[in-house]
């Protein structure tokens, strides 16, 4: 189990209100919110994660009110092409890649010099896992991601000796973030969600003690940015403790919603 607090323990960021605002100590909020699995329901082909009209109206509506900033390991253009909001700041890539609409672009000087390795290991995971019926590789501008979703059950166990073999071809260079049936592949950086949001609250100005930031996730990934904000911000964990690809892990969020249709009501609820 992940380190941190049991999900079924957790205060409810809907029905425990007063907590919630004795954790915002009448500081104004800036919401970082992760796509896949809190804005969208983790789906079989992340091709087909569009966002729903109602919770990009919520997002829309929220972001009339306070910061929004979705912050997504895909690629920026991908997030915003599915989000069909060009009026928002994103950050993919895990934060290498933001865009702003009153800052423009702002690329994180770490995130760049490893296009040519992740086009060599993007082409070797497509050759490795190619015959594995079921299997899709997902290409990004600093990562790749092997997703298993659709490999039959009996299948799946020849999925992460692929990514242990990429890694072996390149010691030292690459790590592996594992997810909801899926492996990415990222160069060898310390960099993860934690460090991006807490670069995009002082790039964007909002590093300020009048501010508080709240981080809305549902998977590993997010954890990072939980404990970064840990004595500085909200974060609100996406999921329910019973879901079997939580797999029983613990959580450094101070909060629960249970649902994605929870996380727009949320949403809603603040931009009041």
């Amino acid at each position: 189990m992940t380190a941190g607090a049991s999900i079924a323990a957790l205060p409810h960021a809907l029905r425990d209100r007063d907590e919630l605002t004795r954790h915002f100590g009448g500081r104004r909020p800036a919401v970082f919110l992760d796509y896949d699995g809190t804005l969208t329901p983790i789906v079989d082909r992340p091709e087909d994660a569009v966002i729903s009209q109602s919770m990009r109206a919520a997002v829309r509506g929220l972001a009339q009110r306070c910061p929004v900033c979705v912050v997504s390991g895909r690629d920026r253009r991908v997030v915003q092409d599915l989000m069909g909001v060009e009026d928002l700041i994103v950050a993919g890539s895990h934060g290498f890649d933001i865009w702003s609409p009153s800052e423009g672009t702002l690329e994180h000087e770490a995130g760049g010099g490893f296009e040519e390795l992740i086009e060599r290991v993007t082409e070797r995971v497509r050759e490795e896992a190619g015959p594995i019926e079921g299997s899709l590789v997902e290409p990004k501008k600093a990562s790749v991601a092997l997703h298993y979703r659709l490999v039959a059950a009996t299948d799946r166990s020849a999925i992460k000796p692929i990514v242990d073999r990429v890694l072996a071809e390149h010691p030292g260079e690459l790590k592996v973030t594992p997810g909801k049936m899926v492996y990415e592949i990222q160069p060898k950086l310390e960099w993860d969600k934690g460090k991006a949001v807490l670069y995009l609250l002082k790039a964007l100005g909002l590093d300020g003690d009048d501010v508080a930031p709240l981080y809305l996730g549902d998977d590993i990934t997010d954890e990072d940015a939980f404990r970064a904000l840990s004595g500085k911000g909200i974060g609100i964990f996406v999921g329910q403790a019973d879901d079997p690809e939580i797999g029983g892990r613990g959580t450094s969020a101070a909060f629960v919603l249970d649902s994605i249709e929870e996380v727009q009501r949320f949403l809603d609820t603040l931009a009041r």
